[in-house]
This record gives C-alpha cells, structure tokens and sequence, in this order.
C-alpha cells in the first residue's frame, strides 16, 4: 500500500471518530445497522441459489439510499433557509432598537430642560384651583343662605306626613350639599381638607337629622300598613314611592363612582331603603307575638291563642292581597314576602311555646295546629296562597326532631295522667271488693265492674286522640297504654294475693259473703282487658314495635298471670267450703250410706252457678278446674288408704260407690250432655280406679297396670301399691310382678 492510500486510509479512521466526537450515539447506531443488515442478508441469502437475485436486491437498495439521501438534502436546505430568514429579522430588529434609544435619550434630555419651566407653573395651577372653589362658592350662595330654611319648612312637612313633598326637599337639600362637595374637591382625583370637609357637614347637619326624621315617619307607615290599607291607603303608596326613589338614587349614586369621573358616594349611601321596607314588614308581623306569653295562653287559652292567630293571620294576608298588594310594584311580591315574614314568626314563636312546660291537651293543640290547622286550605293550603309561593320554600313550622320531641312530651303527660287515673280506677276496685253486695252484671248476665270500662274507654279515646294527629302518636300511646296495662295487671295481681290472704287470715271475723263473688268478676274484668288489649295491638302499625328501643310491653301475659292467680284462689275458696265434708270420702260410713257425697255435690253446684256469670272461655276453665279439684281429694283419700276391702263383695260395693259418685258430679257437670263440654275430662279417672279395684281375677292386674300406665303416664309406684293395698287380696308374688313391670314400662 502508497504512502499516500496510507494516509488516505488513516482520515477515513479519523472521520467516524470526529463524527463520534459530535454524536456520541453515531457508532452505536452504525454497529446497529450493520448488525441489522447482516441479518437482513442472512435470511434473505440463506441458500446458494438465492444469490442469483444479488443484483436486483443492490440495485433497490441503491435506489432506496439515493431516496433518502434526496430527503435530507431537502430538508437541510429548508432548515438553512429558515435560519437565513430568521437572521435577517433581528438585524432589522437591532436597527430599530438602537433608533428607539437615541430618540429616548433625546426626549430625556428634553425633559431635563423643561423641569424648571414646570416650576413656576404650580403656583398658577394652585390659583386656579382657589379661583374655581371661591366660584363655586359666589355661585352658591343663594342656596346656602336658603338651607336653613328649607330644613325648617321640610321639618314641618315630615311632623305634618305630607312625605312625598317632605322627600322632595330633602332631595334638593343633598344635592346641593353633594354639588358643593364635588366643586370643593375641584378634580376627580383631588382631596377636601379635613376643615373644608367638617365645615361642610357642620352646615349640612340639619340634612341627616330630616334623613332621620323622614325614615321614622315611614318606617311607622309602613308598620302600620294594614290598618292604613283598610282606611286610607295614600299614606303607604307614598312610603312605597319615596323608597323606590331612594333605590333609584342609590343606584345613579353608585353608577356615577364607577363612571369616569368616579365621584364619591355622599355621606349615608347606600341607603338600602327597600331592603330596610321589609325587615320593618317582618318586624311589624312578629310584634303580635312579642306580647304572648304561658300565662296569657295557659290550658285552654292556648288553642284559643292559636286560633286567634289563625283568623288574624288571613285577615292580614287577606289585606295583603286584595289592597296592599296593588299599592307597590309587582317586583315587590308583598304577599309572599307576608307569607315568608308570618312563617318565619310563627316558627318562632312556636319554637318558644314548644318550650314550656305544657300539658297533654295543650301539646295536641299545638301539634293538631302544626300538622292539621296550618297546612289545611283554611290557611296556607289556600289555593290562591299556593299559586303566590311553594310551600317547600318555607320549609317545616317545626323541625322534624322538635315535633318528634312534642310527640314525646305528649306520650309522657298522657302516661302520668293514665297512670293516675288506674291507680284511682284499682282504688275504687278494691273498695268495691269490700262491699257487702253482689257484683254488678252485664246485660249478658257476667259478673264485672266498673274497672275494666274505665280503662277500656281511657285507653281507646287516648288511642283516638292520639290518631288526629297522626299514625306514629297513634302508635306510641297505644305502646304507653299497653305498658301501664302491664303495671295495672301486676298491681292488680298482687291485690289479688292480698285479697286472698286477708280472707284466710280470719274468716270467722273478717268473712266476706261476697269474696267468691268478686274473684269471679275480677276474672271476668281480665277477660274485658284482653280483648280491650288485643283490639289496641291491632290498631297498632306492623313496624311500630320495631321503633321503640325499650323491651316491648307483654299485657297479655300479666292477664294471664292474673286469671290464674284468680282462678287459684277461686278453688282454694272451694276446698276451704269443701274440707269439712272431705274427711268423710273413702270410708265406712262413705261405702254404707254414700254420705257425704251429696253434700260435696251441692256444695259444688253451688260454686258451678256461680262459675257461670264468668265470661268465657274462663268459666268453662273454672269447672275443669273444679273437676280435677275433686278428683285429686278422691285420690288423696285412697292414697290415705281410709278403706281396705275385706272381701269380693267390698271391693264390689267400693267400685259401684265410686261409679255412682262420678254419674253424680258428671251429671252435676254436665248436665244431660252426654260428653264433656271439653276434651279433657278428669272424672273419666274414677271409673278407671274402680275398675281396677273390682277386679275378680288378681293375676289379670299386671294387664290392667300395663293399660293404666300407658292412659296416665304419670302414675308412680306409690299409686299402684295403695291401690293394690286397698284391694285387700294381691299376694306378694302379684305385687312384685305388677310393680315390676311398672318399673319396666316406666324405663320403656
């Protein structure tokens, strides 16, 4: 190789490391490329027959790179045209520069040299502007002079209420103290002296005492509005005129400061008059409620009071409408804004009423006026009112929570005067249980008192009373009246027990002939209740009980508590007839003459006459009861062991007495039906005994055993043996066979 190809070889080296030097990313992007072209080839040139296309792939490429290259070109030329462009533009920029500062320099050289002049010109501007205020002085000068007396004739005008002319000089009064202002100042930008100023509003003074003055006179116009309106309505068309001119000079007022003179806005601008126009409207509304106070609407007066309001509000509205109405623009919208002025009076004032210390009867009043009276077409439910305003834009009379705590101080009152009426009803009960006279009946026959009626008719009519306002008061007095029903019932269940316990005490001395009597009414007057508490229950919404976060009241079970307790001492009142008579049962003297059966019979009869003046389902309760009373003293004598048959024939004549004893008490029961009047019939027992004491064959007992403790399974081992005892024939071997397998049936 030439020196020369040497040295030609050795610029080709260090034309990519110059290049590199100005593009870091030159050789990386080279060896990207070449690395992408190999294998490009590598794919394309896989196999020796696809050489043959060698020349077609050079030649597009070929063209390709020539394509690109005529690309970059072009655009290196439009990128040095635009940079010819550019360069051209701020040299011209810089020659204008350069003869903007030039021209600078002179006019401040210019300046420099006019500075003095400027000088000795203040002196004159200084007597310029004392020549202009001492002109607008002489130029005033008939109008100072006639202040004085304009403020004394437009005095008399206000004092007379001619306001209109009383207005109209006063609106020359300010504006020629506001013109004298403006030609003291002397330029929009110029500044009065404190003195100037205060010997300004010195003169003036006069003006903002009539100012005064004059809004008194109207603001007592426009208070008095509707009874002005029902006699002479001219003064209050004035009023309306002189504050729609007040609010026309307030706006000409504050045009003029934002104008370009911006000339100031004069002492007391804004007045804002109409704005002031309806706070005294308000102010006049809410004055018929200043003067209420508990002591004036206490009890009855408080409905009387809310009824007073309401005739005296729609006479207002009324007068609103049909006179005032048409005496101030329409813009005004006078009724509405009464409307708006009333409920929000009304809102608080009854916001005060809410908090005192009221009684039931007065918070129904308030709640029937609030939720009834107030929205009902009567008031604001008026169609003609409707039409002026939407009731949603007043919004609720009282809050949701206040009338919910109304609610709850109306539930509370009523509960405290229920509560004291059945203490005082639970009173009169027992004193009547004291009585040496049969209870009163109904027209049904039934045994009752008054106490049941009482609390009945209290109840309902509260629950009545309650529902005029509404569903959910509804609810929670029938919740309060079931709850005291549930303390009435525990109370009346313990008086009850006492009851009871003072007739045990000492019959002999303090014997009450008529003590059955009232247990059997007080268990008809439960009857009474539980259907008086049942209808409440009914009445009640299904989600009411959801809604009360204390445990819900259980009447029903206290009645039922109560008329067991009832029904308890009813038949312990029976076995204390009956205890004189019961020793005699199962014994000799019993099997021989059948004494003292027929005793205990009328001495039952006596008490079954009686059962039936109680309202069922109880009566027929009673003589189930009285059924099972007999037949478990009949037991108590067997299991006494009184009688031990001695032979066939006794065990023969026991079982007929005992079959004849229970024909005698089912017919006593009974009557001539031939079944029981319920499914359960406790004398069925005794012909069972008495089968099983007649019995001839003893080796048959384990069978009658077995059939006795599959029809009582509550029969025990002690029954058995009393009544194998009283048979008086059973062997040891059959005593130990029927026990066992009573044991065994007993496991089964």
């Amino acid at each position: 190789m030439s020196a020369g190809d040497q040295r030609n070889g050795g610029d080709q080296e260090k034309e990519p490391g110059s290049l590199a030097e100005v593009w870091p990313e030159a050789e990386r992007a080279e060896g990207l490329a070449r690395g992408a072209a190999l294998k490009w080839a590598s794919v394309v040139f896989c196999r020796p027959e696809h050489l043959d296309r060698l020349g077609h792939y050079r030649k597009r490429e070929s063209q390709r790179t020539a394509s690109v290259h005529t690309r970059l070109k072009s655009m290196v030329q439009s990128y040095l045209e635009g940079v010819s462009w550019g360069l051209e533009q701020l040299r011209g920029a810089r020659a204008e520069l350069a003869e903007v500062s030039q021209a600078l320099r002179r006019a401040g050289l210019e300046s420099d040299g006019n500075a003095d002049g400027l000088k000795s010109l203040e002196r004159l501007r200084e007597v310029s502007v004392s020549h202009r205020q001492l002109l607008a002085a002489v130029s005033n000068l008939p109008r100072l002079y006639a202040v004085p007396s304009m403020v004394m004739e437009t005095e008399r005008l206000v004092e007379s209420r001619r306001l209109l002319e009383a207005h109209a000089r006063l609106m020359d009064l300010e504006r020629w103290q506001d013109d004298i202002l403006w030609q003291l100042q002397g330029s929009p930008g110029g500044r009065l002296s404190a003195e100037e100023q205060q010997l300004v509003e010195e003169y003036f003074s006069g003006v903002g005492q009539l100012v005064e003055a004059l809004g008194k006179e109207l603001w007592a116009v426009v208070s008095s509005a509707l009874a002005l309106a029902r006699q002479n309505p001219t003064p209050f068309v004035s009023a309306v005129r002189i504050v729609e001119r007040e609010e026309a000079l307030d706006r000409a007022l504050l045009e003029e400061r934002g104008g370009p003179q911006r000339r100031p806005l004069p002492p007391g601008r804004p007045r804002c008059w109409r704005t002031s126009f309806f706070q005294v409207l308000e102010e006049a509304v809410s004055a018929r409620f200043r003067s209420v106070s508990y002591l004036h609407t206490r009890g009855p007066g408080l409905a009387g009071h809310l009824s007073a309001l309401q005739h005296g509000i729609m006479a207002d509205l009324a007068t609103v409408r049909h006179l005032l109405e048409h005496c101030v623009p329409p813009h005004y919208q006078l009724t509405a804004a009464y409307l708006r002025a009333s409920h929000n009076c009304l809102h608080t004032h009854l916001t005060q009423v809410s908090s005192w210390d009221l009684e039931s009867g007065e918070i129904f009043a308030v709640l029937n006026w609030v939720l009834h009276v107030y929205n009902s077409p009567d008031m604001m439910g008026h169609p003609e009112l409707q039409a002026e305003m939407e009731r949603e834009e007043l919004g609720p009379l009282i809050s949701a929570e206040g009338l919910q705590q109304l609610q709850s101080k109306y539930v509370q009152s009523v509960r405290k005067s229920v509560s004291e009426w059945m203490h005082k009803a639970l009173q009169v009960e027992l004193q009547d249980w004291q009585r040496d006279q049969e209870p009163d009946t109904d027209h049904e026959g039934f045994y009752q008192t008054s106490l049941p009626t009482i609390i009945t008719q209290m109840l309902e009519e509260n629950a009545r009373v309650a529902l005029m306002i509404g569903p959910s008061l509804r609810d929670q007095t029938i919740q309060m009246g079931l709850y005291e029903m549930e303390n009435l019932l525990n109370r009346f269940r313990e008086a009850l027990v006492d009851f009871g316990k003072e007739h045990r005490r000492n019959p002999s001395i303090n014997r009450n002939k008529f003590y059955l009597h009232y247990l059997l009414a007080s268990i008809s007057n439960c009857i009474i209740l539980k259907k008086s508490t049942e209808s409440l229950q009914r009445q009640q919404s299904s989600r009411s009980a959801s809604q009360f976060s204390r445990t819900p009241p259980n009447p029903l079970a206290a009645l039922d508590r109560a008329v067991r307790r009832a029904c308890r001492l009813v038949m312990e009142q029976l076995l204390l007839e009956l205890q004189p008579l019961l020793p005699g049962l199962l014994t000799r003297p019993w099997l021989l003459r059948g004494d003292p059966t027929p005793k205990l019979c009328r001495v039952v009869e006596a008490h079954l006459e009686l059962y039936g003046r109680v309202r069922p389902p109880c009566g027929q309760r009673l003589q189930e009861e009285c059924q099972w009373v007999l037949v478990v003293e009949f037991v108590r004598a067997l299991m006494q062991r009184r009688l031990v048959c001695r032979s066939a024939e006794e065990r023969k004549q026991l079982a007929q007495q005992m079959i004849q004893d229970e024909q005698l008490f089912r017919e006593l029961f009974h009557g001539d039906s031939e079944g029981p009047l319920s499914e359960v019939n406790p004398l069925a027992l005794l012909p069972v005994l008495a089968d099983f004491i007649r019995l001839r064959d003893p080796g048959m007992l384990p069978l009658e055993v077995s059939g006795l403790a599959a029809k009582y399974p509550d029969i025990s081992e002690e029954h058995v043996s009393v009544l194998l005892d009283v048979r008086g024939d059973v062997c040891r071997d059959v005593r130990g066979a029927v026990l066992d397998l009573l044991e065994q049936s007993a496991c089964a």
